[in-house]
């Protein structure tokens, strides 16, 4: 790693240096940097548990336990200087044991987690806002062998990174992040640097999984309830199209719960929400930077009752502090699968969103002027 001297139009090495030499130890510094902020490997993820012992007969403790955006448990090892040799196996043995955790086990062992964080929420409603959907009881959670490893470590032995090619051949999803720490005058910085699979790899393998996921997911595509979103967005749509709303003029019918369209600031986007028991009209502010999210929705919220003035009626202001994204909503509870009832639904939907989209974009313009570049 190099510092950019502008002045002199130069580059100067930044001194690398090892996490021992710094005096940080793998579970009160490097364990806990990485569950403060999962997103350091590359992706999104969801601490669900810190040094997990939950196995029949054994007191083995796994350093760190999450989920991913797809539901699948990732076992999480850390080690500082030296990945050492066992990590693999240590890993894989977890994994085995993790892979009987039933969907009631997981949110317990979440439940648990945030007890011992003291914060008090619904694990159930905080999975279900970090899968994205309306009720976690309707999405895969822990199926069958998709359990995934995620191995960090500041070097990984040979026999390490030959086995986990190896593993990565058989299908099993393995990762090896390189975690490097380097000192610039006062400063101590961190790299994480995801070293097996290269990114250009796993861009391969992932495109091929999911075409191998496709082509067995087929069947399911046109299961009752993929059947029963895609009619009711189809005459959703229909009636937002014969309304003044041009929102979702170019958005097309979908199979999933929500959708979506643009706000006109980037990445917070409106979403009519169809589920089982409840629809709703919400904006979510989804940025890749977390502060962005906050900003925009403090700014929102500081003109709650001029918001809520001009909407007519009380919302729903969801900062989620524990999550990257925040949202706004307003909700009526309907029996959603009734077709019966899917005029009243509809009708809901296109004179809430009118109301809300005049209520809020305005505003939401002004404060995104104001708190983002």
């Amino acid at each position: 790693m190099f510092r950019l001297d502008t002045q002199t139009n130069s580059i100067q090495p930044i001194e690398k240096r090892t996490f021992g030499s710094l005096s940080y130890g793998e579970r009160t510094h490097l364990q806990e940097w990485v569950a403060n902020s999962p997103e350091c490997l590359g992706e999104e993820l969801l601490i669900i548990q810190k040094e997990f012992a939950g196995f029949d007969e054994t007191k083995e403790r796994l350093d760190l336990l999450a989920l991913d955006k797809s539901g699948h448990l990732v076992i999480i090892e850390n080690k500082l200087d030296d990945s050492g040799r066992d990590v693999v196996w240590q890993a894989l043995k977890y994994a085995s044991y993790c892979s009987t955790l039933t969907r009631a086990r997981v949110v317990d062992i979440y439940r648990s987690y945030l007890q011992d964080c003291g914060i008090e929420e619904d694990p159930e409603a905080l999975l279900a806002d970090f899968l994205e959907v309306d009720d976690i009881s309707e999405t895969p959670l822990n199926r069958g062998s998709d359990q995934r490893i995620i191995l960090i470590s500041a070097n990984f032995r040979r026999e390490v990174t030959a086995t986990v090619l190896w593993l990565l051949q058989r299908q099993l999803d393995v990762k090896c992040i390189r975690a490097t720490p380097y000192k610039l005058g006062d400063e101590v910085l961190l790299n994480f640097e995801q070293i097996i699979p290269v990114p250009e790899a796993e861009d391969f393998m992932v495109h091929s999984s999911e075409k191998e996921a496709e082509q067995t997911a087929t069947s399911d595509a046109d299961s009752a309830r993929y059947r029963i979103r895609r009619a009711f967005w189809t005459d959703c749509l229909a009636a937002l199209h014969r309304s003044d709303i041009s929102l979702y003029d170019n958005i097309s019918p979908s199979r999933d719960h929500w959708l979506s369209a643009a706000t006109g600031v980037r990445a917070c986007a409106y979403a009519l929400i169809f589920a089982k028991k409840e629809v709703r009209v919400e904006i979510n502010l989804g940025r890749a930077e977390r502060a962005e999210n906050k900003a925009v929705f403090d700014g929102l919220h500081a003109r709650k009752l001029q918001i809520e003035e001009s909407f007519g009626q009380p919302l729903d202001w969801k900062r989620l502090d524990h999550r990257k994204s925040s949202r706004i909503e307003f909700a009526k509870e309907f029996d959603s699968y009734n077709r019966d009832n899917w005029p009243n639904i509809i009708d809901w939907m296109v004179e809430t969103l009118g109301q809300f989209h005049q209520a809020i974009s305005e505003a939401l313009h002004g404060v995104a002027g104001e708190v983002l570049d």
